[in-house]
């Protein structure tokens, strides 16, 4: 048995903290809004983000993150991307020297362009000797919590460190694999987002089977190309936290980014589809802070690109596959 805490009580986070807890180890999940916290009190449900969902009865759930964190061998951050560093410094006062936090979150931060690995070894400082990890994969958290069959990986810059959190994991409807390559990983998780939205926006405008895989595969390429500009291995990227987490996201009806791309390829204002969602949508943010981070680096991302232009300068979904569709004839690897 090992002592785990969960830091966010979304869906994902939810999800994770079940297994967890019915995988025998001692579980607690901190939950930032009130409402969650009394309704898996009161009825083992998280009501909110992962409805239909039975709890088991061992977790616990508190909205003060020091009582969930404190003394726990492991941390699972399963916060949005862009609240990650602020909640990791609420957090830090309490971990103990040699913890081991793995990132559970998608993302690129904002204006550092940093992964979520480098943003909690900054927000926790040098001085506890944190031990990081990344576990990502095609791993939709309403599938988890039902345990049905899934494999995702996780990353850590040595092999005890990622062999240890396998095994915490590792369930037997939730395989785990190891990586080294915390960057790839990582940048696997987060450009995915992108181009979801981009295959909910074609999937929105009528288009068919033939412009989604035009899409995954396209997006896998300069979802690889800007992994390997930053160091990653591109193997990483064909393998589950980058190809299988892409598909997935890209083609589940279960896909929050997809989802986002479907209504505004169906006409609505991004403004509106944001508003009537609970739960955060990555690739949204995501798209400005990657987009920006290919500028600087010179990796062309044209998907990417054209998201961005969709997103944040109310370019038309219909002119922007347009755009895609009518670029400079390339060869197909450069």
């Amino acid at each position: 048995m090992t002592t785990v805490a969960v830091i966010g009580a979304g869906a994902w986070g939810t999800a994770i903290a079940k297994l967890l807890c019915e995988s025998g180890h001692e579980v607690s999940l901190w939950a930032y809004e009130p409402e969650v916290v009394d309704a898996v009190r009161r009825r083992r449900e998280n009501v909110t983000f992962l409805p239909g969902v039975t709890l088991p009865p061992p977790l616990r759930v508190s909205s003060e993150i020091g009582e969930v964190v404190e003394g726990r061998a492991l941390v699972v951050s399963a916060t949005p991307s862009h609240v990650v560093r602020e909640v990791i410094t609420r957090a830090a006062p309490f971990l103990a020297a040699g913890t081991t936090i793995v990132s559970a979150s998608k993302g690129v931060e904002e204006g550092t362009f940093k992964t979520m690995t480098d943003v909690i070894e900054e927000a926790v400082g040098p001085t506890l000797g944190l031990k990081v990890a990344a576990l990502s994969g095609p791993s939709f958290a309403q599938e988890v919590a039902r345990r049905e069959p899934t494999a995702v990986t996780v990353a850590a810059r040595d092999p005890q460190t990622a062999e240890w959190v396998q095994s915490i994991f590792a369930a037997p409807y939730f395989r785990v694999y190891t990586s080294l390559d915390l960057v790839g990983v990582q940048l696997g998780g987060a450009v995915k987002n992108i181009i979801a939205v981009a295959a909910g926006v074609s999937d929105g405008l009528g288009f068919g089977y033939n412009a989604r895989a035009a899409l995954i595969t396209r997006g896998l390429a300069e979802m690889t190309r800007l992994a390997v500009k930053l160091g990653a291995e591109p193997l990483t990227l064909a393998g589950l936290s980058g190809l299988g987490d892409l598909v997935l996201t890209c083609t589940g009806d279960l896909s929050r980014n997809r989802t986002v791309g479907l209504r505004l390829g169906r006409g609505e204002p991004l403004e509106a589809v944001l508003g009537s969602m609970r739960a955060v949508a990555e690739g949204v943010k995501n798209t400005r802070s990657v987009n920006e981070l290919a500028a600087r680096l010179g990796v062309d991302m044209p998907i990417t690109s054209q998201m961005f232009e969709v997103l944040y300068r109310g370019k038309a979904p219909r002119q922007a596959v347009t755009d895609l569709m009518s670029r400079t004839q390339k060869p197909e690897i450069y």
